[in-house]
């Protein structure tokens, strides 16, 4: 066992190396964003209701919307009914009729989570922001 220092201090080497990155992140949060809501279009609404639950809507949107596309684009199906039994056009002007406030809306939670904007935007323009 000559080698057993050795053996010790590049198994030592090792476990720093590849656990530097959790142990190093430790204590380091960024803050949660704070999503706005605050437009024009939401605040004339007597009820604030979107087309899903807010948890939903929260967790699964992105899901929503690939239903959205695969049914417009694959079965050309246009119109969405809502668990209330309202009847919406499958378009993201339907969402951004609403929350217009792209940056402050969508883009902040995006970012904070890594998450990657949908592909509807390499062929369909972005919206104006109207705030």
């Amino acid at each position: 066992m000559h080698n057993g220092r050795n053996i010790i201090i590049g198994l030592m080497v090792f476990l720093i190396l590849t656990t530097y990155p959790v142990w190093s992140n430790v204590g380091n949060t960024a803050a949660q964003p704070k999503v706005s809501i605050d437009t024009p279009e939401i605040q004339a609404m007597e009820e604030k209701n979107c087309i899903k639950e807010l948890e939903f809507m929260r967790s699964k949107h992105m899901e929503l919307l690939s239903q959205w596309k695969n049914s417009v684009v694959r079965d050309n199906n246009r119109l969405y009914t809502s668990t209330t039994g309202e009847d919406y056009n499958m378009s993201l002007n339907t969402c951004f009729k609403c929350h217009s406030n792209k940056s402050q809306f969508c883009d902040s939670c995006h970012s904070f989570s890594g998450a990657k904007e949908p592909n509807c935007f390499s062929c369909h323009l972005e919206p104006r922001e109207v705030i």
